[in-house]
């Protein structure tokens, strides 16, 4: 009798707890709003708006507070960012570092303005390159969602590109995106991916859901040069990528 207890007692210890590990509890993120100028050189809350609601959206999904890094141009506004400079590669070091010790997988956004063949970060215009060094660094050989949210951010795909990641961009390489102005809360296609995060269960249906969402968008305000989102792949990333619970509202 004694025997039978212990083996029900294992086996509902197995079933029942310790509790599983979250799919995200282990993996490193990081979140850039590169700047907070509007077009015409007002200011503008859009990209910190959607660092900050995307960082809890993470959090909803598992991913450890200690395990995400924020980075703002306008760092003294929320205490729990860090500051932008010219240099990228302060953001490569630091997240080199938080990689090593979060060795789940990667995850990493950007939300600015963009030029064809770069991304505005802080004072500087950074290209594609220097942005796939702060990846390559800290992310080489594990399950990685890269998501560039800026105009000509396609152009990122074939430098980010590779079997384990998932490469996502506000737009072509040739196309802008919208809604950064001065009276945005955020981006279209920011307000999309956080629209977008509850009606998901996986990171690449949440880029199928943004695209409809940038699509209806912009249909609604009269767009004519569509931005088209573009997603990337990897041979690898739809059996090593996590599903996941949609955040609660």
């Amino acid at each position: 009798m004694k025997q039978r207890l212990a083996v029900f007692l294992f086996a509902a210890m197995w079933v029942c707890g310790p509790a599983l590990a979250a799919p995200f509890d282990n993996w490193a993120a990081v979140v850039v709003a590169g700047d907070w100028h509007s077009p015409d050189g007002m200011a503008t809350a859009a990209f910190d708006n959607a660092r900050r609601d995307l960082v809890k959206a993470l959090e909803k999904l598992g991913f450890a507070a200690k395990n995400i890094q924020q980075y703002s141009a306008q760092p003294e506004r929320d205490p729990a960012t860090m500051p932008l400079n010219s240099d990228r590669r302060e953001i490569e070091a630091r997240f080199k570092e938080l990689a090593s010790q979060a060795t789940g997988g990667c995850f990493v956004y950007f939300t600015s303005h963009g030029v064809p063949l770069g991304i505005r970060v802080g004072d500087a215009m950074v290209g594609v390159r220097p942005i796939a060094d702060i990846v390559d660094a800290a992310c080489p050989n594990r399950p990685t969602v890269i998501v560039m949210s800026s105009c000509y951010s396609g152009m990122f795909i074939p430098v980010l590109r590779g079997d384990n990641r998932m490469v996502f961009t506000a737009a072509r390489a040739d196309r802008t995106s919208f809604g950064c102005g001065s009276s945005n809360d955020y981006t279209f296609f920011d307000q999309c991916v956080l629209e977008s995060l509850p009606k998901s269960t996986n990171f690449p249906g949440l880029a199928k859901e943004t695209q409809g969402c940038v699509a209806t968008r912009e249909m609604t305000e009269g767009v004519t040069m569509p931005s088209e989102p573009q997603l990337y792949l990897g041979a690898s990333a739809t059996t090593t990528l996590p599903a996941f619970a949609p955040p609660a509202n």
